[in-house]
Order: C-alpha cells, then sequence, then structure tokens
C-alpha cells in the first residue's frame, strides 16, 4: 500500500496542508497547467493514447505557459508500452546550425555575459519538439493527428485567464521582453504593463501556426512561411544567430533504447545522453548502497547521503556527459554495478567529500576537459498513463524563461544553445560539451520510469534547469524508498547537488538543517529551489489497478484523471 508517512506532515512547506493524491482508476494526466491537463484528458477520453495526450498538452503548454516551453523548443520523451513490452526514448533536442563552431559565444576571445548571449538569435537551436512528437505519433498514437490541436487553437481564439505564475514571468522578464516587438504587443498592455493575472490573453496567431501544424504537421515548421520567419528572426537579429532554411529543413528526432538500472526491488529507467536521466541513475546507483529506508526523510542523515550522492554525480556529468554523436559519453561504465560500488566508498554520513572528482569509468577515447553546467529554466514536464496502460514521461523546455525573448508567429523561440559550453576548450584540452554543427547540447531534463515486477510503478520528472537532476532522484527516492504517494512526494522540501554544493530549499524544514550538515563539512547554500515535479504511481491489486498522482505545490499543475 502506497502511503503518505506521518512524518510527511512535518516535511510540509510553509502554509501548506498535507494534500491528498488524486486517485483514477482508469486513465491520468498530470501537467503543469490545469488547461493543458484537461486539453491532454479530453484526448484520452476520445478513445486517445498516451502519446495522443502528449501532443494536445504540448499545444496547450505553448499556449498558457509560454515562459516554459512550446513548438519552437525541444524536449525528450519515455514511452511504455505493456502490450509489447517495449521502453522507447524519444530525443526532440534540439540542435546547433551547421554553420556553428566553439567561438559561437565568444567575445574577444572570453565568454559572452549570458545575459547577452541568451537574447536574440545566437542561442537560438533548431527546435525538435514537433518533429519529435510526429515520430512518436506515427509510431504509438491512435487519434488522428489534427484532433490532437484542437483545444489549442479553440482557446488561442478565445482567450485564457493569464495564471499567476504567468504574469509574473511577464514582470520578471520585462526588460527583455519588451525588446521584441511582437512579444511586446503579446505580454503587455496598451498601457505597456506586464498583463495581470486574470487578463484575458488572446493568441491568433498561434492559433494559426497550431492550425498549420495540425494540417501539414511538423513541416509546417520546418519548411514553408512559418520556417522563413523563424531564419529570419534569428538572423536578422540585432544580436544574429546562424540557423539556416537547410537547419531547419534537416532536423530529425532521435529513437533510443531506454537506460535502465536496478533499484531495490525496482527497475528505474530513463533518456540516454544528452538527456540528465544517466546523472539521475548513478544519484541512486549510490544511494543503493545505504539504507535510506530506514533513515527519517527530515533527518540531516537523509540529506547527508542525496547531497553526497548528487555531488559525486555532477562530477561525472560534468567531465563526460555530451551529446553521444560526437563525444563518446561512457554510459555503460558510469552506471556499471563495480564502478558505483568503488564511488559509493567515498559516501560516509560523518564527512563530506572535500572536492569530489570525476572518476575513471570503463570508456572509449582520449579525456576531455570538465565543463560546469549553464542555467536552464523555461522548462515544463508531464505524466500520462492511457487505458491501456501506456505511459509516457515527457519534459519539454524552450530553456530560460520565454527562450530567447524572441517571438514567432505566436510563439516563444528557444535560447537552447546557451546549454553548451562557453568555451570550447579548457587547459587545452577540448570540452565535451562544447558547440559544434548540427551537435544536440547536453541537458538536465530527465523523464523517467520505475518499474517493479516487469510492470509499471512510477512515472516521473520535474522543470528546473540542472537542480533537475537532483528533484527527480529525490522523488524517487521517496516513492521508492520511503512509500510515499505522489503527492507527498512531490511536496517533500528539497534536498539536492548542484555541482560540489549541498542545496537546500530556503523557507522549509530543510533548510534547518544547514548547522547539522555543515558541522560534517558539507557545502551548504539555501536557495529558492522552485521544481514543477509531476509524478503518477500505480497500485496493483490482483488484475486491478488505481493511479496516483500527484503535483508540486510550488507550481500550477494540476491531475485529471478518470
Amino acid at each position: 500500500m502506497i502511503r503518505a508517512p506521518i512524518f510527511a506532515l512535518l516535511l510540509l512547506l510553509p502554509n501548506m496542508v498535507l494534500a491528498q493524491p488524486v486517485a483514477a482508476q482508469r486513465q491520468m494526466v498530470v501537467a503543469s497547467h490545469p488547461l493543458a491537463a484537461e486539453a491532454g484528458q479530453a484526448m484520452l477520453r476520445a478513445g486517445g493514447s498516451a502519446v495522443d495526450a502528449a501532443v494536445a498538452v504540448q499545444a496547450m503548454l505553448t499556449l498558457v505557459e509560454p515562459q516554459s516551453s512550446g513548438v519552437g523548443g525541444g524536449a525528450f520523451l519515455l514511452h511504455w508500452d505493456p502490450a509489447s513490452r517495449a521502453l522507447t526514448g524519444w530525443d526532440g533536442r534540439e540542435t546547433a546550425p551547421a554553420a556553428a563552431r566553439g567561438d559561437l559565444f565568444l567575445r574577444e576571445g572570453r565568454p559572452m555575459p549570458f545575459l547577452d548571449a541568451i537574447v536574440g538569435g545566437r542561442a537560438v537551436g533548431v527546435p525538435g519538439v514537433m518533429r519529435m512528437l510526429e515520430e512518436a505519433h506515427r509510431a504509438h498514437g491512435k487519434l488522428p493527428w489534427a484532433d490532437l490541436f484542437a483545444p489549442a487553437i479553440r482557446l488561442a481564439d478565445e482567450g485564457f485567464p493569464v495564471s499567476p505564475r504567468l504574469s509574473r514571468s511577464i514582470a520578471a522578464q520585462a526588460e527583455t521582453l519588451r525588446r521584441d516587438p511582437g512579444a511586446r504587443a503579446l505580454f503587455f498592455g496598451a498601457d505597456g504593463a506586464p498583463l495581470a493575472e486574470g487578463t484575458v490573453l488572446r493568441n491568433p496567431a498561434l492559433a494559426a501556426t497550431l492550425r498549420a501544424l495540425a494540417e501539414q504537421g511538423a513541416n509546417a515548421l520546418h519548411s514553408g512561411p512559418i520556417a522563413v520567419d523563424i531564419v529570419r528572426a534569428v538572423r536578422g537579429h540585432a544580436n544574429p544567430g546562424l540557423m539556416t532554411a537547410d537547419d531547419l529543413a534537416g532536423y530529425a528526432p532521435r529513437r533510443l533504447a531506454a537506460i535502465c538500472m536496478p533499484y531495490r526491488a525496482f527497475t528505474v529507467c530513463g533518456v540516454p545522453p544528452p538527456s540528465g536521466g544517466a546523472v539521475v541513475l548513478q544519484i541512486l546507483g549510490l544511494l543503493g548502497h545505504f539504507d535510506l529506508a530506514g533513515l527519517d526523510p527530515a533527518s540531516a542523515d537523509a540529506a547527508m547521503l542525496l547531497g553526497e550522492a548528487g555531488r559525486l554525480a555532477f562530477a561525472d556529468r560534468n567531465q563526460f556527459m555530451a551529446d553521444p554523436g560526437f563525444s563518446p559519453v561512457p554510459v555503460v561504465g558510469l552506471l556499471e554495478p563495480a564502478y558505483l560500488t568503488a564511488r559509493a566508498q567515498a559516501l560516509s554520513l560523518d564527512r563530506a567529500i572535500s572536492a569530489p572528482r570525476p572518476g575513471n569509468p570503463r570508456r572509449y577515447g582520449a579525456p576531455l576537459a570538465s565543463q560546469p553546467p549553464q542555467p536552464e529554466n523555461g522548462t515544463a514536464h508531464f505524466s500520462i498513463v492511457d487505458a491501456e496502460g501506456r505511459a509516457v514521461a515527457m519534459t519539454t523546455t524552450v530553456e530560460s524563461p520565454f527562450g530567447a525573448r524572441v517571438l514567432v508567429r505566436g510563439f516563444m523561440l528557444n535560447n537552447q544553445l546557451s546549454d553548451f559550453s562557453f568555451r570550447p576548450e579548457l587547459e587545452g584540452r577540448p570540452i565535451a560539451n562544447r558547440v559544434e554543427g548540427g551537435k544536440r547540447p547536453r541537458s538536465s531534463m530527465s523523464p523517467m520510469m520505475a518499474f517493479r515486477d516487469g510492470e509499471l510503478d512510477s512515472v516521473a520528472g520535474s522543470p528546473g534547469g540542472s537542480r533537475i537532476i537532483g528533484y527527480v532522484a529525490q522523488s524517487l527516492a521517496a516513492m521508492l524508498d520511503w512509500d510515499m504517494d505522489p503527492q507527498a512526494a512531490a511536496a517533500l522540501p528539497h534536498v539536492g547537488a548542484l555541482n560540489g554544493v549541498t542545496e537546500l530549499e530556503q523557507g522549509t524544514v530543510a533548510a534547518g538543517l544547514a548547522p547539522g550538515l555543515i558541522g560534517r563539512s558539507v557545502p551548504v547554500e539555501l536557495h529558492e529551489m522552485n521544481s514543477g515535479l509531476n509524478l503518477i504511481r500505480v497500485q496493483r491489486e490482483g488484475e486491478s489497478r488505481r493511479l496516483l498522482g500527484g503535483t508540486d505545490p510550488r507550481g500550477e499543475g494540476a491531475v485529471a484523471g478518470d
């Protein structure tokens, strides 16, 4: 029996009551906006598959959550089909234009200031999310492609009320959004003020784009008039990029075998690099050497293990993770039991590792230089289980809030190339995640699933930039080790690592663990940690099943189930 332990009452965010998970018998969508969850649910009620629902959710998020994701961005998707016992990863990550080189973000030989780099065309990658969804729909869809866009088209024409989060995001990014005429016209009133919560926002240009996608498929974005406008916006900006019509036309998603690893009585799976799934698996593989279930989730010991495992995994991530089509990524070596056992010997409940360094996994090729991650915040995640047990975990992004702050045909362009290293080399050695033409930047996005006895147990993922990895690892530990229901797991105050630092969520009881951890020599920082976990767990009793959904109380997510 999945439970919300009594200690969860002690872990709540301030001013929160202990919410119960939403239960359903047949099917469920958990998404970062209620209108997106409803759009996905409408497809399931029409007899659609989990992938059908995913297309509808993404179309709606483009409208109602433009700061986080949209058709101008990229995504990773994990799909489970119980009938064929097939678990498939889909890589719709953006690519660098063919002409991009390692000096893209250098100015007089030095890395550009981050904001200078991301606003405009320079950091726009070739969008991949719609090509990916189109291919996934061909493989796993049931409803006609065109039907999946109807809810978003209707609301784009009629309008929807601006949510508190969208209003705050517009205000926070007002300075750069106002520089783009299209964004200024869409997100600001006649008086120049950012749209207030509750304002009805209509986006007829996006409705037209979605109609084109419905009628023509992803080709509507990758060739023809919309593609011409994308290239013009990128290359004609004051901070120009290098994208061409050939780059757009040539984009192709990748269909991949999922990567999986045993964890306790479960098997946990994710999408291969350049996603963050392998790093989440590394963290769990390190935690697996300790009796986490025997620890109080609110304790300093639990925080110590989560933080130290994350610090070690990030050391490996920064050294090895990149697009495997360009740099060899030793995924097998990083997840080998012998390697994880050797790495776990450095973990202690008494004293922190002084300076975590990358290990020496079984690999091929010359060593590459290490590079720290870039910020990544404009992201969403949704989890879906359909009536036939098929499941989708999909994390989707335009990178920073509102991406490149460039609006084309009603949608925001991404600034995904800023996830590359701004430096092509370090101390004379090439950096694995350097810019190269056609390459996909390293990502933290980590859509994950867990299985028990060959049956689906959990669907998980979150937005949150480089912190996604820690958010997802902690939520999986909460569900798989502490047997929490998904709502309790999503509400846990965050403890995680970012590079060599253990981070605690400020304003929560987790922050109170700082003195004890500092006493163990842990480098600690308190941060606002705005995750957006959307989780599903499957309860089984004989032949029957029950779905439980939970959404992060820090966001505006919703669970829609039948």
